[in-house]
C-alpha cells in the first residue's frame, strides 16, 4: 500500500512533464480513425492548437492538446450581426481521458514483480490504454459535432447517427472506461499477487488448547 502511494504521484508527475508525448499516440490513432472512418464529415486532425479566451485573446499553445476540422458549415456570425459561414472546427484535450495511464503505470510499479514482467506490463498495458484513451477522444469529436453544434444535428441525421448514442458513447469513454480498464487490466495481470494478498492466514492453535490436547491424550 505504501508504495503505491509513493509510486503514483511520481506517475502522474512524468505523465503530465511530458503531456505532449503521451497525447501525440493518441491524436495520431484518433486521427486515422476519424479520416478514414468518416472522411465526408473530418477534414483534419492536427496535433497542438491554441487556447483561445472568451474574448477571443491568446492565452497559449497547449501542445497536448488537438484541433479537429470538420466539413460541417455552420454560422459563426456573433449574435445580431450578418451570416458568417464557415467550416466547423474545434480544439480538444486528450489527456482529459489519459489519467488511467499513470493509474496503471503506478499500480504495476507498486506491485513485486520481475523487471522484464514490470516492463513488458507497462508497455502492453499503455498500448490498450492508448486505445481506451483514443476511444474517448473519438467519442467525444462526435458529440462535440453533433450535439455541440447545432448544424452539426443535421450532419449526424444525414449520417443516419442517432444522437442519444452519441451522447452515451461520450459518457461511457468519459466516465466508465477511464478508470475502470487499468483497474481490471492490472488485476488481470497480477492475479496471482492479489490471491496472495487476499488469501485468508492459518489461525496457528493456541498454546493453552495444545497442552490441554495433549493432557488429555496422557
Amino acid at each position: 500500500m505504501l508504495a503505491a502511494l509513493l509510486w503514483l504521484p511520481f506517475a502522474f508527475f512524468l505523465w503530465f512533464a511530458f503531456a505532449a508525448q503521451f497525447a501525440w499516440p493518441v491524436v495520431q490513432i484518433a486521427k486515422f480513425v476519424l479520416l478514414h472512418g468518416w472522411p465526408k464529415l473530418f477534414l483534419d486532425v492536427l496535433p497542438g492548437a491554441d487556447e483561445i479566451s472568451a474574448t477571443g485573446q491568446l492565452v497559449a499553445h497547449r501542445a497536448f492538446w488537438m484541433q479537429i476540422n470538420t466539413n460541417v458549415v455552420y454560422n459563426a456570425a456573433v449574435a445580431g450581426q450578418e451570416t458568417r459561414l464557415a467550416f466547423y472546427d474545434f480544439t480538444l484535450n486528450p489527456m482529459i481521458y489519459g489519467y488511467s495511464v499513470p493509474l496503471f503505470s503506478g499500480l504495476v510499479m507498486a506491485t513485486p514483480l520481475a523487471r522484464w514482467q514490470r516492463a513488458a506490463q507497462i508497455i502492453g498495458g499503455v498500448a490498450i490504454l492508448w486505445l481506451v484513451q483514443s476511444f474517448g477522444v473519438v467519442a467525444e469529436a462526435f458529440k462535440s459535432t453533433g450535439i455541440d453544434l447545432k448544424e452539426g444535428a443535421a450532419a449526424m441525421h444525414q449520417f443516419g447517427y442517432s444522437l442519444d448514442a452519441i451522447a452515451l458513447a461520450y459518457q461511457f469513454g468519459y466516465l466508465i472506461l477511464p478508470p475502470l480498464v487499468p483497474a481490471v487490466l492490472w488485476i488481470v495481470l497480477n492475479r496471482a499477487f492479489i490471491e496472495e494478498l487476499t488469501r485468508p492466514v492459518a489461525a496457528e492453535p493456541k498454546q493453552g488448547a495444545v497442552v490441554e490436547e495433549q493432557h488429555g491424550n496422557l
